[in-house]
């Protein structure tokens, strides 16, 4: 499944569309360079998903944690400064994956080997028209 942004307007009618597409999927695994998106994505689902207080990327604290009144627990994480999978484990990360709640992971290279097998893998791409791509593995 392919999506396009082509504006910041774009995302919220996006993210609802994406959500709607994933009704029954809850692990997400973000791939893109460094600026392509993820995270500005990732909070348009949030915000989706009813959360009016997001913290943005946790890129310091590796996980932040919401609690949705339409979806329950969502999990967002930024593993990027994990330097292997033990300091995963350390976290808590595969209690978090198998909890039944939703999970946004960014740089999911790092913990591949963890993630659950029913993960969907999104890639985002910035576009030479300045746009960004999502594409969806299902």
């Amino acid at each position: 499944m392919d999506f396009k942004i082509h504006t910041l307007k774009d995302l919220p009618a996006t993210a609802i569309s994406f959500l709607a597409h994933f009704d029954n999927r809850k692990i997400f695994a973000f791939k893109g360079e460094m600026g392509a998106g993820k995270t500005t994505f990732i909070c348009a689902l949030l915000a989706a998903m009813g959360i009016t207080e997001i913290e943005g990327s946790p890129t310091y604290s590796l996980v932040n944690v919401y609690d949705s009144p339409l979806y329950g627990r969502i999990h967002h994480f930024d593993v990027y400064r994990l330097k292997n999978e033990t300091e995963a484990y350390d976290i808590g990360i595969e209690e978090m994956f198998y909890s039944g709640g939703y999970c946004f992971v960014e740089w999911p290279e790092k913990v591949d080997n963890l993630l659950p097998e029913n993960t969907v893998w999104v890639n985002i791409r910035s576009l030479e028209d300045n746009t960004r791509l999502i594409t969806t593995d299902k």
